[in-house]
């Protein structure tokens, strides 16, 4: 518990102020963060990539998660080079390799990954560059739908979501999370967040989005389970790692753009 405290205590003392000064020390510190998440995916793996390769990968996950940002933020977003850059830089060598030890199915496993959270880590900094206070509203979501899904879990949780996943999780805890979150985080996107959608809109949003973070959540659970992990990392004493504790916004950003491309297509 005193492990988990400190580690908290000492991530927001650095997210804070990369939130309130912005610019590009908050595109700076993505960067890190995503490097972090990097070293994570490629531990997964029990082979060794070689050092060529891992070089590539790096260097491809800072280009998709560092491209096309300082535009239009509907318009914006990962770019064809950044994506086709990583497709040829990660494939090619597999042409090349006579000892079976950098094969296509490691290709793919690479490629994915980096493109998976690349993108969430790109969309980080447009949503950010767009309004700050309306990154703060996702990661509400995020966090409100944890934190209650955990509390109403423990009080009156009897059947089990997913077990095979992740054994902890209930149904009643699930349910209750979504519901907390939806009604708090539409009360701070009404108050805080200028906009012109209808209120039934926003609340049918944020519930998707509530969800969307679950099931990010089980996502990288399952990923865990695959490998026979328990944490991603221990850079985080008591947390785990970068991609235990950003597993639910990630669906929760790609989910959100989805929503608010299809809905300026309408409105």
């Amino acid at each position: 518990m005193k492990k988990r405290l400190i580690s908290a205590i000492v991530a927001i003392a650095i997210v804070i102020p990369l939130f309130i000064v912005g610019g590009w020390l908050f595109n700076l510190g993505v960067a890190v963060v995503a490097a972090l998440a990097y070293l994570e995916i490629i531990n997964l793996n029990k082979k060794r990539y070689s050092n060529i390769i891992r070089l590539i990968g790096f260097l491809c996950l800072e280009l998709v998660t560092l491209s096309s940002f300082n535009t239009y933020f509907y318009g914006t977003g990962v770019s064809f080079l950044s994506i086709g850059l990583t497709c040829l830089l990660l494939s090619i060598p597999t042409i090349f390799d006579e000892k079976g030890r950098y094969t296509t199915k490691e290709a793919f496993h690479l490629i994915g990954f980096i493109l998976l959270v690349g993108s969430f880590f790109n969309l980080l900094i447009i949503t950010f560059t767009e309004s700050k206070w309306l990154l703060l509203y996702l990661i509400l979501i995020g966090t409100i739908t944890d934190t209650f899904a955990y509390i109403v879990g423990s009080l009156i949780g009897k059947h089990k979501l997913i077990p095979k996943v992740s054994p902890k999780k209930s149904i009643e805890g699930s349910v209750g999370g979504s519901l907390i979150a939806t009604i708090i985080a539409t009360i701070y996107y009404v108050k805080v967040i200028p906009s012109n959608l209808n209120i039934f809109i926003v609340i049918i949003m944020t519930l998707i989005l509530s969800i969307l973070g679950q099931l990010g959540d089980l996502y990288f659970s399952k990923i865990k389970r695959e490998y026979e992990i328990k944490d991603y990392s221990n850079i985080m004493p008591g947390h785990g790692g970068i991609l235990d504790r950003l597993d639910s916004l990630s669906f929760i950003l790609l989910g959100y753009i989805i929503i608010v491309t299809i809905l300026n297509m309408f409105i």
